[in-house]
C-alpha cells in the first residue's frame, strides 16, 4: 500500500507543476484570463444586432456561421461602465456548461493579449472579500512576474441561470417602474 500512496503523491506533484493555458485579455485596463479549453475562437468586433428588452450586459447577438450567439459586455457584467469599442476590441467566443448542455456565448473585450502557461502551483485561490462581496466568478489568481491575472470561471460569469434570473429581475423592475 505504501507504493500506491507514494505513486499517488508523485502524481499530485506532477500535476502541481503542470501548466494550464489561459487566454488573457484586457477589460477596462485590467488583465483577465479564461481557460483556453472553453475558448472556441476570437472574432473581430462588429455586426451586433441589438435585442430589445434584454439586460444591459447583453450587447446583442451575432450570426456565427448561421448560429445566433448572444454577446455579453463583461464590463457591464462586472458592474462597470459599458465598453467603448475600439480598434482592438473583439469578441471571444466561449462554450459554457449549463443544465441544457453546452451553450455558446460571445464575450466582448477591449483586446486579447496572449495565451499564458500558468503552472498550477502559481494559481492562488480567489481572495476572500467577506460575505457582502462576490468572488464566485473567480477561478483563481495567476501569479505572474508582473503581478496577478484574474482567472475567470466562465461557467459562473456566463451562468445561464443567473443571467436569466438577473434578466427577469430587470424585467420586473422595468414593469414596476412603468406602474
Amino acid at each position: 500500500m505504501g507504493a500506491v500512496v507514494s505513486r499517488a503523491r508523485g502524481a499530485e506533484t506532477e500535476l502541481e507543476h503542470e501548466a494550464c493555458q489561459y487566454l488573457t485579455f484586457q477589460l477596462d485596463g485590467e488583465v483577465f484570463g479564461v481557460s483556453i479549453l472553453v475558448v472556441k475562437e476570437i472574432i473581430e468586433y462588429g455586426n451586433l444586432t441589438p435585442v430589445p428588452l434584454t439586460p444591459p450586459y447583453v450587447r446583442g447577438v451575432i450570426n456565427l456561421r448561421g448560429a445566433v450567439v448572444p454577446v455579453i459586455d463583461l464590463a457591464v457584467r462586472f458592474d462597470r461602465p459599458p465598453l467603448q469599442p475600439g480598434r482592438r476590441s473583439c469578441i471571444v467566443i466561449v462554450e459554457v456548461d449549463s443544465d441544457e448542455g453546452q451553450l455558446v456565448f460571445g464575450a466582448m473585450v477591449d483586446a486579447v493579449n496572449e495565451v499564458l502557461d500558468v503552472p498550477a502551483h502559481q494559481i492562488e485561490p480567489p481572495p476572500s472579500f467577506g460575505a457582502r462581496l462576490r468572488n464566485d466568478f473567480i477561478a483563481g489568481m495567476g501569479k505572474l512576474d508582473r503581478g496577478f491575472v484574474v482567472l475567470l470561471d466562465t461557467d459562473k460569469v456566463l451562468s445561464v441561470e443567473e443571467l436569466a434570473l438577473v434578466g427577469n429581475l430587470g424585467e420586473s423592475q422595468h414593469l414596476a417602474d412603468a406602474d
